[in-house]
């Protein structure tokens, strides 16, 4: 919990810029009715005493008096320009939308009946604008399984599925899996889909026997058998547990251990092998050893590790044998497959007496200790004996590589931060397309010093653009007063990743550095963060959140995401196997990371359109309802005369066009999801802040100054000096007043409709509904029977059906509102023609389609070779195999069996490796749950008793 972070109040860039622009309007209200104050002061000074003949006025103050009065009269007429109204209605379509995120099943979660959750209702919008993800890895990005994939034995590979005409097929749910009932100690749990590995084993081929014999001997598992047949696995990592598993199905069956020895059963017969000694796994060594003694009394020693090291110390005749299984292992990393290296050796009994009194003698010295054993361990591990390799497969989460891809043509930039090791973590970058082949270079940034970091970081920098400057160019941003430097985005020709370890990022976060660490990484394509603390994570976020004008968000499903989930601007958690404390913290949660994509790309865009459409929308009208009084100042001796009827102006945003605003607001979207997904590059715009920004505003204000003025003079000059057909003039308030007010509604409404591209039935509803409303309430307000019953508060009788039944009246309502699009339908048109945007040429390819796009094509996975190879993670820490032989545990006392295949039904076992990177247990219990009556080390990993004897 210390390193959960604090929580903070997040507000979305739009609230920022509404606060400041209310805080612009207020100021232009000031300056309009300050103009207003100042002519009416002018007005009283030269016209005033004409029209106040019967009253008594002093020549001295009361100009100024009047101006006075003014200035607070227009104040609350000309009120309508603030948006008072607009956070009520802002609210109303961010609780929609966040109904809609919780609504969606294709964002439900069946296996664990997890449904995605809103678990706010003020940031739908900034989904629309993220240009930074931070993720994590494990159990956000991967499953925690570890599957046994493909394999390579005596040079010749095992995993792979060949239709009748030997063309390789994609192996899908829907594949033929290996029948394993031969083997009724099997785990029912693990599939495998080539069965000439099987065949390979049942017709006893020796060097398949001695790969799998190999996998159940040399690793650090402990097995535990309550029952006849049920084993249960605890590996010290998830990949060790896959491999003895893997070697249990196919015949060889790791069943107890003690520190002398290691039962195993081979093809149904009951073996004890005596455990002479094991040499350690540490992160130098990448590899470890076992010598073991069979029941035939013949030594051998057991090898497993990384290719690179393996090869090393291989004997001279396996030259060709590597050459082919070099091959193997090249097509293995080319489908990102983690990959282990197998070799074995026959020792001599003799020599190995002499090497074991010397490593006895090494471990019991207390000087250089750890050196000594090394050279023996050099010493014996070579000139071994290739026998293959092995492929484990890191399961990635459905769809994890689709969406990378998705949110990477957003132009969307990903940075995972895990706490995994740095090859670990790379190997999934490129498992999950995060890291590419074919990218230009990906930078590894691991240096032990201040120095070494920052040249590395500069010597990325320069190999990326030569001729980038050394300092930054900064964008210079005020917010609220606040001067905010921001890193302007650098153009590189190519594609490039970055990685860096936990030691060095904590160079590159000192003040001195990150500059240089955020210029570099920012011109990279994906970045990878490697063994970072749950600060460091969280530093890095407000890295990018202090110096770049961008929006981040930050997802993860574990404790130790919480504080990156609070520093980011949004906070997204995954409802996983680590908790609830992820999901609780954050803004939004779902099941798996897939959803991001849906997240984002499509309730996070039509949310920033709807909010941006509505935005724009509400000062429009406001605008020019508010910029016709002003207009009418000016008529009216600057007598604080209101344009129109007193009920108008209460009903015009409360009735007239509340519903049609609103309806536009929670049902507009420029194409569906399908197109969306299709279009991934309709996201950028958001990103841009395009749909509404302080330019957009501005744009919107002449818009409505240029509305206003034809809808104020266009019917001024058609009801001047103008009679009807019976030759009775009409050119009086009231009729002025109701035609402005008619051309007012239906400017807005016709505007509305521009504005939209979605209609449905309900909009459709609205925009009629709420015309009907107005002369319904206008012919209702204006009837004969509302004057009678309250004349003070219904005066405009009868003016409706008078005005209303002019054919001039409903000509200059076509020509105002003809006028009042023109400029708008003219301009889009020019837009689109000589500059169209993304979503124009999208929106021109849907209605040519006339139909829903055709799905996307499935990825099919491209079989590429690399030299890019991730070593086999036993653990991020040394290993367990002084704890194996130091008596300081025993196992239970062992149950009666039998010692070939005879038992009856299938088993349920698996690994469940505990911690962080591994929490899958094939058994279905509990993660990290303890077994009864077992006291648990702090490693939470072996089990242990105590007994005086020892």
């Amino acid at each position: 919990m210390q390193n959960c972070g604090k929580s903070t109040f997040k507000r979305t860039s739009i609230d920022r810029l509404m606060n400041v622009l209310v805080l612009c309007i207020f100021g232009f209200l000031a300056c309009m009715c300050i103009v207003l104050a100042i002519g009416n002061y002018f007005w009283e000074l030269n016209k005033g005493a004409q029209f106040t003949v019967f009253l008594s006025t002093s020549d001295g103050n009361s100009a100024a008096f009047s101006a006075f009065l003014t200035f607070w009269s227009y104040v609350i007429i000309l009120n309508t320009v603030v948006p008072i109204s607009l956070y009520v209605s802002v609210e109303i379509i961010r609780l929609g939308n966040s109904f809609y995120i919780d609504w969606d099943r294709k964002m439900y979660f069946a296996r664990n009946d997890t449904p995605a959750e809103a678990r706010t209702t003020t940031l739908n919008e900034e989904l629309g604008q993220i240009k930074y993800v931070f993720s994590d890895k494990t159990g956000t990005l991967t499953q925690n399984i570890m599957t046994f994939n493909k394999c390579s034995i005596n040079g010749k590979t095992y995993g792979d599925v060949f239709d009748y005409t030997g063309q390789r097929l994609e192996i899908t749910d829907h594949t033929e899996t290996v029948d394993f009932s031969f083997n009724p100690l099997a785990d029912p749990r693990f599939m495998f889909h080539d069965h000439a590995l099987v065949e390979a084993v049942k017709l006893e081929n020796p060097e398949v026997h001695a790969f799998f014999r190999l996998l159940a001997l040399c690793h650090t598992v402990m097995a535990e058998e309550k029952k006849e047949g049920e084993l249960f696995y605890q590996a010290q990592s998830p990949d060790e547990g896959a491999l003895v598993t893997a070697a249990r199905n196919f015949g060889f069956v790791f069943r107890s251990r003690t520190p002398d020895s290691i039962s195993i059963v081979e093809m149904g017969k009951q073996r004890s092998y005596e455990l002479l000694a094991i040499l350690d796994f540490n992160n130098v060594r990448k590899r470890m050893s076992v010598i073991v003694r069979s029941p035939e009394g013949k030594l051998s020693l057991y090898c497993k590790g990384a290719d690179t090291i393996v090869y090393e110390r291989l004997h001279q005749s396996c030259n060709k044998l590597m050459d082919e299984t070099t091959e193997h292992l090249n097509e293995f990393a080319g489908e990102g497959l983690r990959t282990l290296a197998l070799a074995y050796k026959d020792l001599d009994e003799e020599y190995f007496e002499q090497w074991k009194q010397r490593h006895h003698e090494a471990s019991t010295t207390l000087d250089n200790r750890e050196d000594k054993l090394d050279q023996l361990y050099e010493e014996i591990e070579k000139d071994l004996l290739l026998l293959g390799a092995t492929a484990i497969e890191d399961k990635l989460q459905d769809g994890v590589p689709q969406t990378i891809e998705q949110l990477s043509k957003a132009d969307i930039k990903i940075w995972v931060l895990t706490g995994d090791k740095q090859e670990t973590a790379e190997n999934i970058g490129y498992s999950c397309n995060l890291l590419r082949e074919e990218m230009n270079e990906v930078f590894i940034v691991s240096g032990n010093s201040h120095e070494d970091v920052k040249q590395e970081l500069r010597n990325a920098r320069t190999s990326m653009k030569p001729d980038a400057a050394e300092n930054s160019v900064f964008l210079p941003e005020n917010v609220l007063g606040k001067s905010v430097k921001t890193i302007a985005d650098e153009v590189v020709n190519g594609e490039y990743g970055l990685v860096i370890n936990g030691h060095s990022l904590a160079y590159a976060l000192e003040h001195s550095m990150e500059l240089d660490f955020l210029k570099t990484a920012c011109m990279c394509k994906a970045v990878i963060c490697c063994r970072v603390t749950p600060l460091q994570k969280a530093q890095v976020v407000e890295l990018v959140k202090k110096y770049k004008q961008a929006v981040t968000l930050a997802i993860g499903d574990g404790a130790n995401d919480v504080s990156m989930i609070k520093a980011a601007h949004i906070g997204v958690g995954i409802s996983g196997q680590e908790g609830t404390q992820a999901v609780l913290s954050s803004d939004y949660s779902f099941g798996q990371f897939r959803f991001l994509q849906r997240l984002l790309l499509v309730h996070g865009r039509w949310s920033y359109l709807r909010m941006c459409k509505f935005l724009r929308y509400f000062f429009y009208k406001n605008f020019t309802f508010t910029f016709i009084h002003f207009w009418f100042a000016f008529f009216c001796g600057f007598s604080a005369q209101t344009v129109y009827d007193e009920w108008f102006i209460t009903l015009y945003n409360l009735v007239y066009t509340a519903l049609p605003v609103l309806g536009m607001s929670l049902f507009e979207q420029d194409v569906n999801d399908v197109w969306s997904f299709q279009h991934p590059q309709l996201y950028v715009p958001g990103q841009l802040n395009l749909y509404f920004s302080k330019k957009a505003f501005f744009k919107c204000a002449l818009h409505s100054c240029y509305s206003s003025l034809v809808l104020f003079f266009i019917p001024y000059a058609a009801m001047h000096d103008t009679v009807r057909d019976d030759g009775k003039d009409v050119a009086d308030y009231q009729s002025f007043a109701l035609l402005t007010q008619t051309c007012l509604l239906f400017a807005v409404t016709i505007q509305l409709g521009f504005e939209m591209t979605y209609w449905t039935a309900v909009n459709g509803f609205f925009v009629l509904g709420s015309l009907a409303m107005y002369f319904a309430v206008t012919f209702t307000m204006y009837s004969n029977g509302m004057f009678l019953m309250l004349p003070s508060a219904f005066p405009f009788i009868g003016t409706a059906r008078n005005s209303l039944k002019q054919p001039s009246v409903w000509l200059t309502i076509v020509l105002t509102s003809i006028l009042c699009v023109l400029p708008v339908v003219t301009y889009r048109f020019l837009l689109i023609q000589l500059c169209p945007t993304i979503n124009d040429k999208v929106m021109f390819k849907v209605r040519q389609a006339k139909a829903s796009p055709p799905p996307l094509p499935r990825r099919t996975r491209i079989r590429r070779t690399s030299s890019r190879r991730s070593g086999y993670a036993f653990s991020h820490s040394q290993g367990y195999g002084d704890l194996m032989t130091s008596r300081r545990f025993l196992r239970r006392p062992a149950i009666s069996r039998s010692s070939g295949f005879t038992h009856a039904g299938r088993t349920t076992t698996g690994f469940s490796p505990m911690g962080r990177s591994a929490g899958y247990s094939p058994t279905g219990r509990p993660q990290n749950a303890k077994v009864p009556d077992v006291e648990v080390t702090s490693l939470q990993m072996y089990r242990t008793i105590t007994d005086p004897a020892l």
